[in-house]
């Protein structure tokens, strides 16, 4: 199983993107994988039309605030990411391949251990066993105060995961826990299309008034990182024909 996840948020000049885009698709995502333990990479492009909710509150911290790339790579366990930390290739990258990879700009990272997945009506429409959706949302973020971690935890397990086994065009759910970054918490909710989750999305929630306020009750509690959550869509690999 694909159990931890390295998360890539940033962003990228104008000039140049194209060739960057090249680089990474063509030449740098088949050399992350073939490291062991890693089975797949998906790249995301921000829908920038989409904004955060206004309730949502943002951390104030200091951070990268790149948000229009998001570059995913998908392991047996996180310890297979340890190889591709920066600690660990410090001096060791391919002089070309870091010229490239400067050009990120506001980069932030994130790797995350799987704490919970749920499938969807339409999970069955996977592009292969692990590639995630065409349509994203990814959350991330972390509670304002400790003593708010059960309820957090318990809103997703009582109510948000089992909601997204029959929101229609729902593929599914993962919840993540932090091994390294600033945010504690990622949730990545999987969509076939932005269509389907403009559609179907809120007005599922929004059936159960009990349950709706519960959810206005936990975001009240949450910070989120730079632009969270991101709604993308997938740019690599390339829809299936």
């Amino acid at each position: 199983m694909d159990r931890g996840i390295s998360v890539a948020w940033y962003d990228l000049p104008e000039n140049g993107k194209e060739q960057y885009l090249d680089w990474l698709h063509g030449t740098y995502i088949p050399k992350l994988l073939k490291y062991p333990g890693v089975l797949w990479a998906a790249h995301y492009k921000s829908d920038e039309s989409i904004k955060p909710l206004p309730r949502l509150r943002h951390t104030q911290e200091s951070l990268p605030e790149g948000y229009r790339y998001i570059l995913i790579l998908g392991a047996k366990d996180a310890h297979a990411f340890s190889a591709l930390t920066p600690y660990n290739l410090k001096g060791k990258i391919d002089p070309a391949d870091r010229k490239m990879l400067d050009m990120r700009i506001g980069e932030r990272l994130n790797i995350f251990t799987e704490e919970a997945r749920v499938d969807g009506p339409h999970a069955k429409e996977r592009e292969g066993p692990y590639t995630p959706a065409q349509c994203i949302q990814f959350g991330s973020f972390n509670s304002g105060r400790p003593e708010d971690e059960d309820e957090l935890l318990a809103w997703y397990a009582d109510y948000r995961l089992p909601a997204m086994k029959e929101i229609p065009s729902s593929m599914g759910m993962r919840k993540y826990a932090s091994v390294s970054g600033w945010a504690k918490h990622g949730v990545m909710y999987e969509f076939t299309s932005l269509e389907g989750r403009a559609k179907n999305f809120r007005a599922h929630e929004a059936k159960n008034k009990e349950t709706a306020a519960w959810t206005e009750e936990v975001i009240a509690k949450l910070v989120h990182a730079p632009a969270s959550p991101n709604v993308a869509v997938r740019i690599y690999p390339p829809p299936r024909q």
